[in-house]
């Protein structure tokens, strides 16, 4: 393990750099934290009863927008919910 050693100065300034960008992140995102909520390919598989091929498809084709981090999906609640009321619309006509 190394030790670096800074000036005190330079440590209170790095320190109120993070807390600076804390509150922005926290003012961009923080209202928007608990409100909605995120789901993995597994649990929008078993949601929407279909398989991940098929998920994979729904995203190929944008039927349901997702994000990734890295080589992991995530979908909304909201966005799955949409498409559930899409699909029920379509099966009543």
């Amino acid at each position: 393990m190394d030790i670096v050693a800074i000036e005190s100065k330079a440590f209170e300034q790095m320190k109120e750099r993070f807390e600076d960008f804390a509150r922005q992140i926290k003012n961009l995102y923080g209202e928007n934290q608990d409100k909605e909520q995120w789901l993995g390919n597994d649990d929008v598989c078993g949601l929407l009863q279909i398989s991940p091929r098929t998920l994979q498809s729904y995203r190929d084709n944008g039927i349901l927008p997702y994000s990734q981090i890295g080589r992991k999906c995530y979908y909304r609640v909201s966005d799955v919910e949409n498409l559930i009321s899409q699909s029920q619309i379509n099966k009543k006509q």
